[in-house]
């Protein structure tokens, strides 16, 4: 059956590793905007009592439980690792839930339109969290500027930190979903210029296109 909700404007918020998308959120927050984070959503659906987290104990164990209840993500982690299938497994289990968990919330958000932060929105490819958008917005730094924030950030080394941004989407690759991009190489001003620049934009754009619905089979993508 394919439910079909209302729900607001929707921006999709990411960018590499080091590169502001917390500062980013933060600020369209406190300009009125729905935030709703990807990651936070992770991690209420492997709450205890959840059935994210007792689905993944019947599959890996009440080893990957600590002593209170809650998931255990190292120990889960370890058995990823051992087990490359595993994370397939996790990602079927845990992936609709995030998506459902979503999907929920920008169908009870009050807007005036929603700022949904997505590490990896890119990666996720046209099947993921993309779909949930109207619009992809990029907050963009420079790779040597990733290094540099990593090492002072982590004090992460410089092959640690190419390593962790091996692992992401490229940078053109982001750039190439974007339909809006903010470069983050200024002051934290002049970034919040660019945010409320942005923010009226998308409140414009949201009092035309705020009554989109929205369907278990995803919605607009850009």
């Amino acid at each position: 059956m394919n439910r079909q909700r209302q729900r607001v404007f929707t921006i999709g918020l990411t960018g590499g590793i080091a590169s502001g998308k917390t500062t980013v959120s933060d600020t369209f927050q406190a300009l009125g905007a729905d935030v709703i984070d990807a990651d936070v959503a992770a991690r209420a659906v492997v709450e205890p009592g959840e059935p994210g987290l007792q689905e993944l104990v019947e599959r890996f164990g009440p080893d990957i439980l600590q002593a209170d209840g809650s998931l255990d993500r190292t120990a889960l982690r370890r058995q990823i690792f051992q087990e490359p299938s595993a994370r397939k497994e996790v990602e079927a289990i845990l992936h609709p839930r995030i998506r459902d968990w979503i999907r929920d919330r920008l169908a009870s958000s009050p807007g005036p339109y929603a700022v949904l932060v997505v590490p990896l929105l890119v990666e996720g490819g046209r099947e993921g969290l993309v779909r949930m958008v109207d619009r992809v917005l990029v907050v963009d730094v420079p790779e040597s500027v990733q290094i540099e924030r990593l090492m002072a950030r982590d004090g992460s080394d410089d092959a640690q930190a190419r390593a962790i941004l091996a692992a992401q989407a490229s940078r053109q690759q982001r750039l190439d979903a974007a339909d809006d991009v903010i470069t983050n190489t200024d002051t934290p001003e002049a970034l919040r210029t660019a945010v409320e620049a942005l923010h009226q934009r998308y409140l414009r754009m949201a009092g035309l296109e705020s009554s989109r619905p929205v369907s278990d089979n995803g919605a607009n993508a850009h």
